[in-house]
């Protein structure tokens, strides 16, 4: 695993792969229980409590409403399937919709989503703006509570619930849907 709160290899994002949520989308969100992806250095709270690389917060217990904004790449999933299974938080990842993680643990499993606009800028360890990254994000709710949070909370964005999920396979001569 990379670091927590990660959002892109070193190599892609100015020479660390740990990114601070940006304090205006915690704000504007807030408040919550558990951040089990904090990092070690943070200039401004995401939680009441909080796990951080040396915690290994995807094996703690995890209680009340979670923050999750977990390490990007091929750990994503792991995260977000153990948010998921609580049932309780919001998630921030990259808006990359056509991948077995956002088919796996998002369209079959969440409750909303707010597609941010335009793309966040992540902060370091100082509190300072990095690079821009290398995609959109999007907010993922898990419990209704956290989906009513989301369509009210203002951020600039488009806020999407009520999508089939694969479970719910559509035929194309369904008479409902072509004239739907």
């Amino acid at each position: 695993m990379s670091g927590l709160a990660s959002h892109e290899p070193a190599s892609h994002s100015g020479g660390t792969d740990e990114w601070l949520t940006p304090p205006a989308i915690i704000d504007a969100l807030r408040p919550f229980d558990l951040d089990p992806c904090a990092p070690v250095k943070r200039p401004w709270e995401t939680a009441a409590h909080h796990f951080t690389i040396e915690d290994d917060g995807l094996s703690r217990p995890w209680e009340g409403r979670v923050w999750l904004n977990p390490p990007y790449g091929n750990e994503t999933g792991k995260w977000l399937a153990r948010l998921a299974d609580h049932g309780n938080g919001i998630a921030l990842i990259y808006a990359r919709t056509e991948t077995k993680t956002f088919f796996d643990h998002v369209w079959s499993r969440a409750d909303a989503l707010l597609f941010l606009k335009g793309r966040l800028s992540f902060h370091r360890h100082d509190g300072s703006i990095g690079p821009n990254p290398g995609a959109a994000s999007v907010l993922i709710a898990y419990g209704k509570a956290n989906a009513a949070c989301l369509a009210v909370c203002k951020l600039p964005g488009v806020y999407v619930v009520g999508w089939r999920r694969p479970e719910q396979p559509v035929s194309l001569f369904d008479k409902e849907v072509l004239n739907g």
